[in-house]
């Protein structure tokens, strides 16, 4: 939530991040995080999927999902609606608003494939954390 809060400051866009853009332009990964771009919005983005293992655990303990499989798609399948919600209504904003406050609440910097990217890396956040929580409760018994 804090990634959230400093970017929610700053904006995405102007969030101070130069170290890290260097470190991931080393990575070679231009695809998702290319040279020239405040990669502060993706960076958060990958972490919104964090949020798919409390959701799993959640159902999991509950037992209105009973097998830990399902819980992980579940928080998978859940964060990847949220990401593909908030775009959406990105878009719309931006739209309506037009302008400039419509491109800074956007924050595509000028990427055709803004929106798209995010909801890639909030999924591959919640896969990411998903393989821990498999880990953690595959052989654990609800009680």
């Amino acid at each position: 939530m804090s990634i959230h809060t400093i970017g929610g400051h700053y904006t995405f866009e102007l969030v101070p991040f130069d170290f890290f853009n260097k470190v991931l332009a080393t990575l070679n990964i231009d695809f998702l995080f290319p040279d020239g771009r405040n990669n502060f919005d993706r960076f958060g983005h990958f972490f919104v999927g964090v949020f798919a293992y409390p959701l799993a655990e959640f159902t999991y303990r509950k037992k209105y999902i009973t097998t830990v499989f399902t819980a992980i798609l579940f928080g998978v399948f859940a964060l990847g609606f949220w990401g593909a919600l908030y775009e959406a209504i990105e878009m719309v904003y931006a739209i309506k608003e037009g302008g400039d406050a419509g491109a800074a609440f956007l924050g595509s910097q000028g990427d055709i494939w803004d929106a798209q990217k995010d909801m890639l890396l909030d999924i591959l956040g919640a896969i990411a954390v998903s393989v821990i929580f498999f880990f953690v409760w595959r052989n654990k018994d609800v009680d």
